[in-house]
């Protein structure tokens, strides 16, 4: 099978295409035949020798994101079968070597496709998507009428964010470029900051989710929740708040959830750019400009 492959840390030029052995799923394992993979911060970031890379080995195959068809289900699943349509995260922060033709991981991290979604817009969906439902479902538990604000709201995690937010009922402030405000309030948005002009002057949110690093927690009220992804949060930022770290896990029930709220209408992913597999490192170059718009996605057939 094809695969991009890396045998050292190193900038997008490293990433080669090889050809591999096809593997074979263990038992309560799944063959997945590979129709997209997507692209995320943390492929680049452990291409380069950041990110996951301490839990990875050389020859290394990058990518977490998959959308694709079961091949092969191994002794034990019953939960898939030969044919089904699945989308999902395995493995993680293990390698899920998504960017090859073909997968294997447990069956249970992974969910069906949602049928109305292509496979490279079901591949933009898992990594992402489920780092939004785990902090504002399972972390900050968000409510109706509360108020979350999102930093990076136009980003691969953002913009998935800013929809779920919203899917339960919270006012949603997103920090964006103006370039991409039109983007963030067609998605629901209530309201937008150019974060190169100044910051969030309210001290009213519930929940804060900072994407980028280093947000000011002065916009939380006393007893809300400041939410730190890139690089975690300082439990000692302010003592009237409650902080919280996440790094997102492989979740078969939040896959579902996602699921169901793209069906219902309520979260749509915006694919940027697409690139065939072998293209991966300008994927990934374009990836590390930090400009883009929802996400990228590598299509492997």
């Amino acid at each position: 099978m094809r695969a991009i492959t890396q045998n050292e840390f190193g900038g997008p030029e490293i990433l080669t295409l090889t050809d591999l052995p096809k593997p074979a799923p263990l038992p309560t394992e799944v063959l997945v035949r590979v129709h997209a993979a997507g692209v995320n911060p943390v492929d680049w970031k452990t291409r380069a020798g950041g990110g996951m890379a301490g839990l990875q080995t050389m020859p290394l195959v990058l990518g977490w994101d998959v959308s694709g068809v079961v091949e092969e289900v191994g002794f034990g699943v019953t939960t898939l079968k030969p044919g089904d349509e699945v989308y999902g995260m395995p493995r993680f922060p293990h390698a899920a070597s998504a960017y090859a033709e073909y997968v294997t991981a447990p069956s249970r991290h992974f969910a069906k496709k949602p049928e109305s979604l292509t496979h490279v817009e079901a591949a933009a969906l898992p990594l992402a998507a489920l780092t939004a439902w785990q902090i504002l479902k399972d972390t900050a538990d968000v409510q109706p009428g509360q108020k979350v604000l999102i930093t990076a709201a136009a980003g691969g995690v953002g913009h998935l964010a800013v929809q779920i937010a919203k899917a339960r009922g919270a006012y949603v402030i997103g920090t964006a470029r103006e370039p991409k405000h039109a983007f963030l309030k067609d998605l629901g948005a209530d309201d937008v900051i150019d974060y190169t002009k100044g910051v969030y002057a309210g001290t009213d949110v519930d929940v804060l989710v900072d994407l980028v690093g280093g947000a000011s927690p002065a916009p939380v009220r006393g007893g809300g929740l400041f939410v730190g992804v890139p690089s975690g949060v300082d439990s000692a930022i302010r003592d009237d708040i409650r902080t919280s770290p996440i790094l997102v896990e492989p979740d078969r029930a939040g896959l579902e959830a996602i699921a169901a709220l793209v069906e219902s209408g309520e979260l749509r992913v915006h694919v940027d750019a697409t690139f065939p597999l072998e293209e991966a490192g300008k994927a990934h170059a374009l990836g590390e400009t930090g400009r883009t718009q929802g996400k990228i996605v590598l299509e492997t057939l």
